[in-house]
């Protein structure tokens, strides 16, 4: 059979645990298994186990294609696994863990972790800066206070404006890539810092009107739009991120309807994934990457509901 190129066939494909194996062994160890802890080529395999043990003698001898990964030390199927990283690297608007719960017969509690785990797997690695022409805007991310619980509204509202809102600023490289980072506010130092951390000197700076983008000029071809008078003046228009939010702010509003603050960033790296590959890769690619990328990230329960101190950051 085939690799599955649409959500039916991945679900009937990875219902046979060997497709499972096979799928993620060829592109975990294209030129063969190794051991994760000493890197040995010298294993055996157990069929009855499916699992490999290393000819040398150390800890952790065994181990399973889990191990390394953001399946490590889950007890849920690797057939409900794949199946949870389709849905969330296809669906648009993103879904929710009560959606993915429902779909795949394991708790809601169980389905949040998952999705977080797999968005870790979806992180940008790339750490280059952005050139040619760069649009940057930022935004405000937050819910609405008549939509929230009285109990919600009351620990989260405590005035009014942007106050209670979270900063979120943008990067797009017309016919690159899109990127995201929570800024602690919009002031030009933050803002600026953000700008040269990112772009490259020189590039063809786009963004609004916004004062404290003023004094770039001096690092980058910097030009304005006033959206008081116009939202496109030839090339000078941050229309792309601008397209970027929508897609965000439909998928937090629409889908997830409440973000904690602590776990935004999360969300922005999911939105990107899909933003970023949403041309040039059908399902079945955008799919195929996103496997690519979940060796060697680990995000344990107790670091997500910060229990514990999350060492594994994000890059930025």
């Amino acid at each position: 059979m085939s690799e599955p190129k649409s959500l039916q066939e991945a679900i009937v494909y990875f219902s046979n645990p060997d497709n499972c194996l096979a799928y993620l062994v060829a592109r975990r160890w294209p030129k063969g298994v190794v051991c994760p802890t000493c890197g040995s080529a010298k294993v055996s395999f157990s069929d009855t186990r499916r699992v490999w043990q290393c000819s040398s003698h150390h800890a952790k001898r065994q181990f399973s294609v889990k191990v390394g990964t953001i399946f490590e030390d889950s007890p849920i199927g690797l057939d409900k696994w794949l199946a949870a990283t389709w849905m969330l690297t296809n669906c648009k608007n993103g879904i929710s863990s009560y959606e993915v719960g429902r779909a795949l017969r394991v708790t809601q509690r169980s389905a949040w972790f998952m999705m977080h785990r797999i968005r870790l797997a979806l992180q940008d690695e790339s750490f280059g800066r952005l050139s040619g022409e760069v649009e940057v805007d930022e935004t405000f991310i937050g819910g609405k206070a008549r939509n929230m619980h009285i109990d919600q509204r009351r620990r989260r509202i405590t005035g009014t404006g942007t106050k209670d809102k979270i900063a979120v600023m943008g990067f797009l490289e017309r016919g690159g890539k899109v990127r995201t980072n929570v800024v602690p506010n919009r002031r030009k130092r933050a803002l600026q810092e953000e700008v040269r951390k990112h772009v490259e000197a020189g590039a063809a700076l786009y963004t609004d009107e916004l004062l404290s983008y003023d004094g770039l000029a001096s690092d980058y071809a910097h030009q304005v739009i006033n959206h008081a008078s116009a939202y496109v003046d030839g090339k000078i228009h941050t229309n792309g991120l601008e397209n970027f939010w929508s897609l965000l702010k439909r998928g937090i509003s629409g889908t997830y309807v409440s973000v904690e603050p602590f776990h935004l960033y999360r969300y922005l790296d999911e939105q990107s994934f899909r933003y970023n590959n949403r041309k040039d890769l059908d399902d079945g690619d955008r799919f195929k990457l996103a496997v690519s990328q979940i060796v060697g990230k680990r995000l344990t329960w107790n670091k997500l509901t910060g229990k514990a101190p999350d060492v594994q950051t994000r890059p930025n």
